[in-house]
C-alpha cells in the first residue's frame, strides 16, 4: 500500500471499529433491559417488555442505521467521505451519552434511533473511500472489515467487563468517549479520496481518448463508472435516474443477497446471548465463588454480594472476535475468486450452520464453542463478497449512492432481522428460527449460482 492507501485504511479502520461496537453492546444490554423495566408506556396505552417488544425497539434503530445508509450515499458523493465520518463518530458519542441517562425504554429507543440516524452514513461513506481512494481495494476492504469486527468483538467484551463494576448506565455514557476521540482524529486526517478512480480513469482516457471505436468508448466509461461517473447524484432526477440505471441490470440480485445477509445477520445476534443463556453449561458464575474476597474488595466488589459472570456474553463476545479472521479470508477471498462464485459457497455454508447450530450447541459447552467459532467466522466471511460484488456491478461516480443502497438492504431492510427474531421466540421456538435464518441464507446462495452462471456466459 503507498502512503495514502494506508491513511484512508487506518481512518476507516478506526471508524469502521466505532460503529460496531456501538451497534454490538445493544444485545448486551438488551439481556438487562428485559429483566430491569416491565412496562412499554405510551400514555394511552402500556406494553410489556418482553422479547417481541423489545426487538422491535433495537429494530427501529437499527433500521435507521440502514435506511440512513441511503441518504448517506447520496451526501457522499456530493459532499466526500471525511466529513461525513467525522460527523457520524460525533453523532454516536452524543448518543450512547444521551442512552445512559435514559430512565425508561421510550427513552432508549430515543437514544437508539439517534445513533442509528449518526451511524447509517459510515457503511457509504468508508466503502466509497476505500473503493475510490485505495489502490490495493480487496486488501482494503479486507482491513476495513477486520477492524469492524475487532469493534464487533471488543465492545460486547468491554460492556460485559465494564458491567462487572458498574450500572449499564454509566457503560453506556463510558463508551461514548472512544468515538468522540475518533472524531478529532478524522477532522485531522490527510489523504486524496478519489486517488484510485482518478488514476484509473486517467489511464483508460490516454489510451481510448479521441477513438472513434466505440467499443472503446464504451469500455472507457464502463470503467470508469458510465452514467455520472464523476459528479455524483446532484438532483431528485439525478437520484431517480441513477436508481432505475442501478436497478435495471443485475444490482438488483445484488440487493437481495445484501437483503438476505442483514436478515440473518441481525436476526441471529440480537437476541444471541439470550439463546446461549439457555444451552446446557451455560449459567451464571458467582464472582465470589471463583476470586478470594480480600482480591474482590481490592476491585471494588464485595464477597457478599449478588455480582456474577455470565458465560454468555463472552461467548458472544468471542464468536464476534473470531470473524474477524472471517473477514480477513473474505477480502483476500475476492482477490483470487470471483466474488459471485463466494457468496454463493458462503451463504449456503451458513445456511447449513443454522440448521445444525442448536442440535450442536446442546451436546455441551465444548461442542458448543465449536460451533459458534464456526459461525462467527462463517458469518463475516459474505461481508467483503457483497461488498466487492457492489463494485463490480457499479459504477465509480455512483459508488456512494449504490452503498447507500446495499446498506439499505444489509441493515435496513436487514434491522427486520431482530422483530422476527424477537416474535419468534417469544410465540414460537429457538429452532422456528434458525430454520427460518436457513431461509434466508439459502436464497442468498441461490441468487450467487445465477450471478455466477450469467456472468460466466456474459
Amino acid at each position: 500500500m503507498n502512503r495514502n492507501d494506508r491513511s484512508i485504511v487506518a481512518l476507516v479502520m478506526l471508524a469502521h471499529g466505532m460503529v460496531h461496537t456501538y451497534e454490538l453492546s445493544v444485545p448486551i444490554f438488551v439481556t438487562i433491559w428485559l429483566s430491569e423495566f416491565e412496562t412499554i408506556n405510551l400514555g394511552l396505552a402500556q406494553f410489556p417488555v418482553n422479547s417481541a417488544t423489545l426487538g422491535l425497539v433495537v429494530t427501529a434503530g437499527y433500521g435507521l442505521f440502514g435506511l440512513g445508509a441511503l441518504p448517506g450515499g447520496v451526501l457522499v458523493d456530493r459532499l466526500g467521505s471525511r466529513r461525513l465520518i467525522t460527523l457520524c463518530l460525533l453523532g454516536m458519542s452524543v448518543s450512547f451519552f444521551v442512552l445512559g441517562v435514559s430512565p425508561s425504554v421510550l427513552a432508549i429507543a430515543a437514544a437508539f434511533l439517534c445513533w442509528g440516524a449518526a451511524a447509517s452514513v459510515y457503511h457509504p461513506a468508508g466503502l466509497a473511500l476505500i473503493s475510490k481512494g485505495v489502490e490495493e481495494r480487496g486488501t482494503g476492504f479486507a482491513y476495513h472489515g477486520m477492524a469492524g469486527n475487532i469493534g464487533i468483538g471488543l465492545g460486547p467484551l468491554v460492556a460485559a467487563v465494564l458491567l462487572l463494576f458498574v450500572d449499564w448506565r454509566i457503560v453506556a455514557i463510558i463508551l461514548a468517549v472512544p468515538a468522540l476521540l475518533a472524531a478529532l482524529f478524522a477532522n485531522r486526517a490527510e489523504f486524496d479520496e478519489t486517488a484510485a478512480v482518478r488514476g484509473a480513469t486517467a489511464e483508460t482516457d490516454g489510451g481510448t481518448s479521441g477513438s472513434d471505436d466505440p467499443e472503446a468508448r464504451q469500455s472507457a466509461e464502463s470503467s470508469g463508472g458510465g452514467s455520472k461517473a464523476d459528479a455524483g447524484v446532484e438532483s431528485w432526477g439525478e437520484f431517480v435516474t441513477e436508481s432505475r440505471r442501478l436497478f435495471a441490470g443485475s444490482f438488483v440480485f445484488v440487493f437481495v443477497v445484501v437483503m438476505c445477509s442483514g436478515l440473518y445477520y441481525r436476526g441471529v445476534l440480537t437476541f444471541l446471548p439470550q439463546l446461549l443463556s439457555g444451552l446446557p453449561g451455560v449459567d451464571p458464575v458467582s464472582i465470589s465463588s471463583l476470586v478470594p474476597g480480600d482480591l474482590l474488595a481490592s476491585v471494588g466488589l464485595e464477597a457478599s454480594g449478588d455480582r456474577q459472570l455470565n458465560p454468555e456474553r463472552y461467548i458472544y463476545s468471542g464468536l464476534l472476535m473470531i470473524g474477524v479472521l472471517g473477514q480477513y479470508a473474505g477480502g483476500k477471498l475476492t482477490d483470487s475468486v470471483a466474488p459471485e462464485k463466494g457468496i454463493a459457497g458462503a451463504f449456503a455454508g451458513l445456511a447449513i450452520l443454522a440448521l445444525v447450530f442448536l442440535p450442536v450447541a446442546n451436546l455441551g459447552v465444548v461442542p458448543l464453542l465449536v460451533v459458534a467459532a464456526v459461525l462467527g467466522f462463517a458469518l463475516f466471511v459474505v461481508q467483503p463478497l457483497y461488498q466487492a460484488t457492489v463494485a463490480e456491478y457499479t459504477p465509480a461516480g455512483t459508488r456512494g449512492l449504490s452503498y447507500g443502497y446495499t446498506y439499505l438492504g444489509v441493515f435496513g431492510v436487514g434491522a427486520l432481522g431482530g422483530a422476527i427474531a424477537g416474535a419468534i421466540l417469544e410465540y414460537a421456538s429457538p429452532d422456528v428460527l434458525f430454520v427460518t435464518l436457513a431461509g434466508f441464507a439459502a436464497l442468498a446462495s441461490l441468487v450467487g449460482v445465477y450471478l455466477s452462471r450469467n456472468a460466466s456466459t456474459a
